[in-house]
């Protein structure tokens, strides 16, 4: 038995339920869309097993990949593989300590995967180090999503059961460990089981966490760091804004260029904001390049 993040049976389960291709709301076409309009290498942090990298190789871009589970970059690996692509540069690493050898015009995260993050500084440090791997004028765009706060079961409630393409079975039992309303934190453990003809053959467990963050909160987050013109839409549609909980929040945050980065410090320098003020930038109309 393992105890693990994203092991051999989460990442086959994963496969089984968010294939490649599988688009969330119409996050693929958006994520796709966004990059055919610029130029450069692009990333694609937290890429897990390829659900959304390998479609955006097969449309031609240059998109290398990173997440922390090898399980998961070894999967895509095979994918691409299936599919006759050639292998992508795949980077087997941390946020925290990321330090990688190409600087990106664009960095994605999909699918809410910051919120896998437990820690929030952790968090604040992985941000910092995207900022650090964008060329100046690149952009970080990420997707979010608030919790339903009434009900606190994991999404993987009591037992499930996924059926393998070659027969085998995995079940999975989840239930909730830790979950910190005030901090916006939660912590569930999931047991998977992986059963053939009857015979349970492997186990793991995974401890999986999700801490949220509210979408002015992770605006000033990103300010805080150095991101200039952060704007926040919602549904993956840049001319919708946000007005329900129970949306998916874009955010599009630029790392400024040399000229901007010191406008915004002599600004600072001149200005005197009460501690714990915000200033209102103002509202931003983007139009997808």
């Amino acid at each position: 038995m393992s105890f693990s993040y994203y092991g051999p049976l989460c990442t086959e389960v994963y496969n089984a339920t968010k294939p490649v291709g599988q688009s969330l709301g119409g996050d693929i076409e958006f994520y796709r869309d966004y990059l055919m309009n610029c130029n450069g290498r692009f990333l694609e942090a937290m890429s897990g097993s390829g659900r959304m990298l390998i479609p955006l190789l097969e449309a031609g871009l240059n998109v290398d990949g990173l997440d922390y589970s090898t399980d998961m970059l070894d999967s895509c690996r095979a994918l691409c593989t299936e599919r006759g692509l050639p292998l992508p540069e795949l980077f087997a690493a941390d946020l925290e300590t990321l330090d990688l050898p190409y600087r990106y015009e664009v960095i994605i995260i999909a699918a809410g995967s910051l919120l896998l993050i437990q820690d929030r500084q952790a968090s604040i440090k992985a941000l910092r180090n995207l900022y650090q791997h964008l060329e100046p004028g690149g952009r970080l765009v990420l997707d979010l999503f608030l919790p339903d706060v009434t009900n606190t079961t994991s999404h993987y409630s009591g037992t499930s059961t996924v059926q393998l393409p070659d027969g085998d079975t995995i079940t999975m039992e989840s239930k909730d460990i830790e979950v910190n309303m005030l901090q916006q934190y939660k912590v569930s453990l999931i047991r998977y089981e992986k059963w053939r003809h009857g015979t349970l053959i492997a186990t793991e467990l995974q401890q999986l966490a999700l801490r949220w963050y509210g979408v002015e909160e992770l605006r000033m987050i990103l300010e805080q760091i150095g991101f200039v013109e952060v704007i926040v839409y919602a549904d993956f549609d840049p001319y919708q804004e946000p007005s329900r909980s129970d949306q998916k929040f874009v955010f599009e945050a630029k790392r400024g260029l040399p000229s901007e980065v010191d406008s915004l410090s002599g600004q600072s320098a001149n200005e005197s904001t009460a501690p714990g003020k915000i200033q209102d930038r103002g509202s931003h109309v983007h139009t997808i390049r």
